[in-house]
């Protein structure tokens, strides 16, 4: 399978289908409302309104699995983000990225692109919370908080993983780089 082969719903429960992204960049976000790292909603509006243009597409998951901060429905959700954060990017039904129920999506997105580690300044804060939930946290794929970006190609191939502690902000120039490729 390629990336191009899974479908998921949008937040209105529309089937979507990856295959209506390709030759896009795509930033892929498993996201929360009521997260810390909540305000990197600001840094991916930002993205989109530079890039989208150009070839960019950020896909929204919002998930509950991490501290129950992702609550609400589908609406309230895209109702909070547009109206703290004004986005326009595409926001998808709320997932779960880890276990029995984790979006076929988030396991193909796992398998490219394991976990690499915490980095930034809130990676000794983030490595005690998930080291708790987690002692092997190291040691597999799992998807480990809200926030975390897999960057894919305009081929579709996941480029890289970027986890919570990454602001996308930070990313800013290996997206440029892929959108010029």
């Amino acid at each position: 399978m390629t990336i191009y082969d899974y479908i998921f719903k949008d937040g209105s429960g529309n089937d979507v289908s990856l295959s209506d992204y390709k030759g896009k960049v795509l930033l892929i976000v498993n996201t929360a409302t009521g997260c810390g790292f909540t305000p990197q909603y600001k840094s991916l509006e930002k993205l989109y309104e530079t890039y989208h243009e150009r070839g960019l597409e950020i896909l929204d998951f919002p998930c509950n699995q991490f501290g129950n901060q992702a609550p609400g429905t589908d609406k309230e959700i895209t109702q909070f983000c547009q109206l703290t954060y004004n986005t326009q990017f595409p926001q998808m039904q709320k997932i779960d990225v880890n276990g029995e129920n984790e979006l076929p999506l988030y396991t193909y997105l796992k398998a490219q692109k394991g976990f690499a580690g915490f980095t930034g300044v809130s990676a000794a804060i983030l490595k005690n919370v998930v080291a708790k939930a987690d002692p092997d946290y190291k040691n597999n794929a799992n998807i480990k908080w809200n926030f975390t970006k897999f960057l894919v190609s305009r081929d579709g191939k996941v480029v890289e993983r970027f986890e919570s502690t990454v602001d996308p902000k930070k990313i800013e120039k290996k997206i440029a780089a892929l959108l010029a490729e």
